[in-house]
């Protein structure tokens, strides 16, 4: 027996039998056979066998928050000074089409006194990553030693990095296995990935944004919240005040899909005149953490703090700040970040666009991000597998909004790409992703749909 095993007087196999059997493990027990993972004391084949009976039995919330714990307390757990107590704030997306609302979301929370250490991921499949987006931008570095992050945190406010070696090692452990046992779906083992590396940033408070739609890992809004719930639940069980937005992935997000674009489109809404969902989500999420934080009396009055940053540039000298300490070029960064900026000039363009127009009169009804995503993922936007290159001047830009009428032959549409160039499958797919139909046919719905709270202070 292991020490990991002595330590909660079971073996491993014991307790991958009781869990298999709908048995409820506890904190000491879980603690032990995260131990096991970290030390390698435990085999590959047991991780995977309790990772399926987790899938197969699912946990009970104290289960979840033990889970959750021990993998935070499986490395490094980020520590700040006493002065930014209540202030360490952060937001979690479970991904979408278009999402780029980490860029403006981060300086402009920096601008409202809090402190962002966002440790953001990389895209795979669909879904885009915060991280590449990033790096469209040249010098910009995603990797940063701990004492660096602090050092950005007490001088800028913000920064967004990629997660360092020390902070929670069990994730990835697990993480790699849940994709080859077919675990990844299992709602406990979502929420401890999750929520352990965001509670390894220390956080004082934590804002989800859990979409549902045809673009969502969620299709609807019953199963998105009950991921929402868990998470919260989980969240502020392990003392992190946690709330979430349930909001709307269907159409993507903004008007710019694909990693240069949607950089060129944060910026934008820094500025102030970025599309208003992305301004309403930036706002939504950005006003629950200020008032989850004690910075403002309400949500509300948190978002109308957001809605001035965005509007009188204090947001953009946060983001141009933490540009450059992150490894952009001071020229660069001033370059971005002033008014009038043609933006490729320092990001690189796709050699080729490509327009495609709309094949009827009538009203934009929907425009579906997942064939958008899809298509440009095969054009090299995104990757199928962890590490693959990517190329970031890939991408989108719609043409129209939701609710506007257009007229046959007009363009909806303009594709960016290198090679290969669109084929005849992808173009049509591409047609059918929008929808026309009679002005009647549309209604507007806004794209946050709930908000689930934490329990009161």
């Amino acid at each position: 027996m292991s020490s990991s095993e002595a330590e909660c007087g079971a073996s491993f196999p014991e307790l991958i039998r009781r869990k298999r059997d709908g048995g409820q493990l506890s904190k000491q027990e879980i603690g032990a056979f995260m131990r096991g993972i970290t030390s390698g004391s435990i085999q590959e084949g047991q991780i995977g066998a309790m990772l399926m009976a987790i899938w197969q039995k699912g946990m009970v919330a104290e289960e979840t928050v033990a889970l959750t714990q021990e993998m935070m307390q499986s490395g490094e757990v980020l520590q700040w000074p006493e002065a930014w107590d209540g202030l360490v704030v952060d937001k979690h997306s479970t991904g979408g089409v278009g999402d780029k609302i980490s860029l403006p979301l981060a300086p402009a929370l920096a601008a409202c006194g809090v402190k962002v250490p966002m440790i953001s991921g990389r895209g795979l499949a669909h879904t885009g990553g915060t991280l590449d987006k990033l790096e469209s931008i040249p010098g910009f570095t995603v990797t940063q030693p701990v004492e660096k992050i602090r050092q950005i945190l007490e001088n800028v406010g913000c920064c967004i990095v990629g997660q360092t070696e020390t902070l929670v090692p069990a994730d990835r452990v697990m993480y790699a296995l849940r994709d080859a046992t077919s675990t990844v779906d299992s709602l406990p083992l979502i929420t401890g990935s999750i929520l352990s590396k965001k509670g390894a940033e220390g956080l004082n408070a934590l804002v989800l944004d859990v979409k549902f739609g045809k673009a969502a890992l969620y299709k609807d809004l019953d199963s998105a919240r009950g991921l929402a719930q868990s998470m919260v639940t989980v969240g502020n069980g392990m003392g992190m005040r946690t709330g979430a937005v349930l909001s709307r992935m269907d159409a993507p997000i903004g008007r710019m899909v694909g990693n240069t674009l949607e950089v060129c489109e944060a910026l934008e809404c820094l500025k102030g005149r970025g599309p208003d969902d992305l301004e309403e989500l930036v706002k939504s999420l950005g006003g629950y953490l200020l008032w989850m934080s004690g910075r403002t009396a309400s949500s509300e009055q948190g978002q109308e703090a957001l809605a001035t940053v965005l509007h009188n540039g204090a947001a953009l000298q946060k983001f141009e700040a933490m540009l450059q300490a992150q490894g952009v070029s001071a020229d660069i960064a001033q370059s971005l970040c002033s008014s009038q900026c043609d933006y490729f000039l320092h990001m690189k363009p796709a050699e080729h666009k490509s327009e495609l127009t709309a094949q009827s009169d009538g009203t934009v009804v929907d425009i579906d991000g997942m064939v958008l995503a899809q298509v440009l993922h095969a054009l090299g936007a995104g990757r199928t597998k962890a590490g693959e290159p990517i190329n970031h001047s890939v991408g989108a830009e719609i043409l129209v909004i939701l609710g506007q009428e257009v007229k046959k032959g007009e363009p909806w549409l303009r594709i960016h790409y290198d090679w290969p160039a669109l084929n005849a499958q992808q173009h049509s797919d591409l047609q059918a992703a929008l929808l026309v139909g009679k002005a009647d046919s549309y209604h507007a719905s806004p794209r946050v749909a709930e908000f689930i709270l934490p329990p009161k202070m």
